[in-house]
């Protein structure tokens, strides 16, 4: 009697062996995925941006969120914010929020830049860096070069965008146009900044790019995907982690690329499992440190917005009127702290935002009063107003907050009006308008959704 050699279907696990098998497997990932893993995985990817700007001489630029943990400091020109989910498939957008127009003087001084972005697992290139930047690019051709055609192609890589799509995406191209000049931005400052149209290319650590700019009838927008390809599971890698910089809420416990930078050897030298306590640490260290300066920002003619770690060099300040967001619930009875400063208690996150809609009425009311009162200095001159906003980050609440204002307290010509004046209805389109213009003065603020239609809901509903 003969006997077959059996196959592995044949052979039957016992179902602990099955769950030991799981654990086991599940415990290697952790272990892959460790904070050690990630920031080594950084080190080499931010090693392989630098040369690239070593290489081509072109100022690099942080897509943020994540792009800045692959860029020195040092070496860092700008941040840009150009959306992943503007290039999902069949969600194309051209963004009136994140145009991103600062970035025009920094290609036109430098005859290009390198936008520097990571993804994960699997992708070549970032879908922001795909056909977000292309898009934008080829809109800005559109408006700022209308004599050159030949600049008004929509370029994607033909390794990551197929033929399909990117027809798709053109034929969408002169409705971004329109929602691009709906903002009503003067176009002659930003066409001086350039000298000829925009034109994206792509690199990769598996990709060499011969580029010469010198001379070309186009400004390289060079946009790097810093992070290597790693195609099925990265058990295999070595502990390299593709996009080791992104969901940093998921692992970095509060680390930040700016700590990681100035930090950097201390936190590869220490052992992984002594790794949370320095990092809670340096956290810790930062965050005492804050911004003592309390810098503020202006978004508008007399409107600005800082963090709450300004408010003590903006109180008492002649001619200002602070409006402070706090974290924390406070009754509105108690908001109003002297003619010129309120403290209004919104809570945090999406929370604040949604209580943001049933507050703006007495803040905008408070702030109409104070520009409307006649204000003297000790010598007896009008004082010159300033209304400065703050908010736990500076850049969501009180750019909401500020945006608000601009519509209600201010007419078209930038002038405040008057407590009783009638207000005409506002429409999605002025309100877009508006907040184009604070994007543009401000490029990292950050209005959360819910914030917007906070703004969006207060100024526009008939009940009010």
């Amino acid at each position: 009697m003969t006997t077959s050699t059996p196959t592995l279907a044949d052979v039957i696990f016992p179902e602990q062996a099955n769950h030991n098998f799981s654990r086991i497997l599940g415990d290697l990932k952790r272990t892959n995925l460790s904070i050690t893993n990630r920031l080594k995985s950084i080190q080499h990817d931010a090693s392989f941006v630098e040369s690239v700007a070593d290489a081509l001489q072109l100022p690099l630029v942080a897509n943020e969120r994540c792009g800045s943990w692959y860029i020195d400091p040092a070496r860092k020109t700008a941040s840009a914010y150009f959306k992943s989910t503007d290039g999902h498939t069949g969600q194309w957008k051209f963004s009136t929020r994140r145009i991103n127009l600062h970035l025009l003087g920094v290609i036109g001084k430098h005859d290009g830049c390198i936008i520097v972005d990571s993804t994960r697992r699997g992708k070549r290139h970032p879908d922001a860096l795909s056909k977000t930047v292309p898009t934008w690019c080829t809109v800005l051709n559109r408006v700022l070069f209308p004599d050159t055609p030949s600049s008004h192609r929509l370029y994607v890589p033909p390794n990551a965008v197929s033929d399909s799509e990117a027809s798709q995406i053109s034929a969408r191209l002169p409705d971004f146009v329109e929602s691009f000049l709906s903002l009503k931005i003067d176009l002659a400052p930003l066409r001086a900044q350039l000298s000829k149209p925009l034109r994206p290319f792509w690199i990769t650590q598996d990709d060499t790019l011969d580029l010469d700019p010198a001379g070309a009838d186009f400004h390289p927008v060079v946009c790097c995907t810093s992070s290597r390809r790693v195609a099925g599971t990265e058990l295999g890698e070595g502990g390299y982690i593709q996009g080791a910089g992104d969901d940093t809420e998921n692992w970095a416990l509060g680390l930040t690329a700016q700590i990681w930078w100035r930090h950097k050897g201390e936190l590869l030298s220490t052992p992984e499992g002594e790794l949370p306590e320095l990092i809670e640490r340096l956290v810790s260290d930062e965050g005492s440190a804050g911004d003592a300066a309390g810098q503020v920002r202006k978004v508008a003619p007399v409107i600005f917005v800082g963090t709450l770690q300004s408010a003590a060099t903006q109180l008492n300040t002649p001619g200002t009127c602070l409006v402070s967001l706090l974290s924390k619930t406070t009754a509105q009875d108690s908001w109003v702290k002297s003619p010129s400063h309120i403290e209004v208690g919104l809570g945090k996150s999406k929370t604040a935002s949604r209580q943001l809609r049933d507050a703006l009425p007495a803040i905008c009311e408070f702030v109409s009063r104070f520009l409307n009162e006649t204000q003297q200095l000790e010598e007896g001159t009008p004082a010159e107003k300033r209304v400065v906003i703050l908010c736990e980050s500076g850049k969501d609440l009180s750019v909401g907050v500020a945006l608000a204002l601009c519509c209600w307290c201010f007419d078209a010509e930038g002038k405040a009006r008057a407590a009783n004046d009638e207000r005409a209805s506002f429409t999605k389109t002025a309100v877009r308008v508006k907040l184009g213009h604070i994007m543009n003065t401000v490029p990292d603020a950050n209005p959360s959704r819910a914030t917007l239609q906070s703004v969006n809901s207060y100024l526009m509903d008939w009940r009010k």
